[in-house]
């Protein structure tokens, strides 16, 4: 015990802990992701503003095609780096979120996703911030590819595309809000014609929602999109709350636990659409741990997942998708991209 205790006096703190972390590795395994990556920075490790070493084993992360567009099986969200957060009953995280994520730090995070194989992100055109950071990045020989959800006004379709092509946007979406929105109002026209436009562009063209008939509609309107952005996540975590059975809109501002209402009814319909299916809200908002809520997403037939990661979250997640992409999915759904 004493030659322990003058060991540890001539070692600077920060070794220390380092070697005391590496002494007890069994002991931060069984810990949460946040929890390991906390106790790692606190040792000093992430200190520097480079990207981390990769912990992946060096294989490619999957892909697949929409259109002619090679897109890798794991997205980058934006919300988080917009300052977006479901965030349930805590009211500040927002703010922490705009606090955390500077210019740096976002920037930093697409660089670990590329490092990763991950070579798409999401992000807002109407954000003017979101817009110029990546302009910078680009300017920094960045290469992440830009898929742009979008927030257009009924009033002018075209103000939103015409931002997504200025900044090199592949693809655009309709946000998920607005689809469910405009087709609970019946504007299906209007959504025919902004995937005409975002074509007409030359960008793959897509819907999102969280709501089945969404999806259906489009489908039965044949408004032919490039791909559906559709919400899929099980209901097998501690703050899930289903709505009541005559409630069918899915108000995801003002009820924070659910996106999906009917997981199983979501995997029949998306099961008969030979369509790419990026699915989102995979781990309801952190709820889930991306183990199991990445392989329920590609067994029940998405072809992609959107999930948005912290820079410190990046190597494991992607890590994990690799591990179970490689792995046998018990998979009914065809690859559709």
């Amino acid at each position: 015990m004493a030659a322990f205790v003058a060991m540890k006096a001539r070692l600077p703190r920060r070794s220390f802990i380092r070697k005391s972390l590496v002494a007890t590795a069994a002991v931060p395994a069984a810990l949460s992701l946040e929890e390991r990556a906390l106790i790692l920075a606190r040792a000093g490790a992430g200190a520097t503003s480079e990207p981390a070493a990769s912990v992946a084993s060096g294989n490619a992360m999957p892909a697949g095609k929409i259109g002619k567009v090679r897109i890798s099986r794991l997205i980058c969200g934006g919300n988080l780096i917009g300052g977006y957060a479901h965030s349930r009953d805590l009211i500040y995280v927002s703010t922490l979120l705009k606090h955390y994520f500077t210019d740096e730090k976002i920037m930093e995070t697409w660089s670990r996703c590329e490092r990763e194989g991950i070579n798409t992100m999401v992000a807002y055109p109407g954000d003017p911030h979101s817009i110029d950071v990546y302009r910078k990045y680009k300017e920094r020989g960045g290469h992440i590819q830009y898929l742009a959800q979008l927030n257009p006004s009924k009033e002018d379709l075209r103000a939103s595309v015409k931002d997504a092509v200025e900044v090199g946007a592949v693809g655009a979406f309709l946000l998920g809000n607005l689809g469910d929105l405009w087709t609970r109002e019946g504007d299906l026209r209007q959504i025919g014609e902004l995937i005409k436009i975002i074509k007409d562009h030359g960008l793959i063209a897509g819907v999102a929602g969280h709501e089945n008939r969404t999806i259906k509609a489009i489908e039965d309107a044949g408004l032919n999109p490039d791909f559906y952005v559709k919400t899929l996540h099980s209901t097998n975590y501690w703050s899930t709350r289903q709505p009541g059975q005559d409630k069918e809109v899915i108000d995801n501002y003002a009820i924070d636990n659910y996106w999906c209402r009917d997981p199983q009814e979501t995997i029949n319909l998306m099961s008969e659409i030979g369509r790419p299916w990026i699915a989102y809200k995979v781990l309801a908002a952190g709820a889930i741990h991306p183990r199991a809520g990445f392989r329920y997403a590609f067994e029940n037939g998405a072809d992609f997942v959107l999930v948005g990661m912290f820079d410190f979250q990046i190597a494991e997640d992607a890590a994990l998708a690799r591990e179970i992409l490689n792995s046998k999915l018990d998979r009914q759904r065809e690859w559709m991209a």
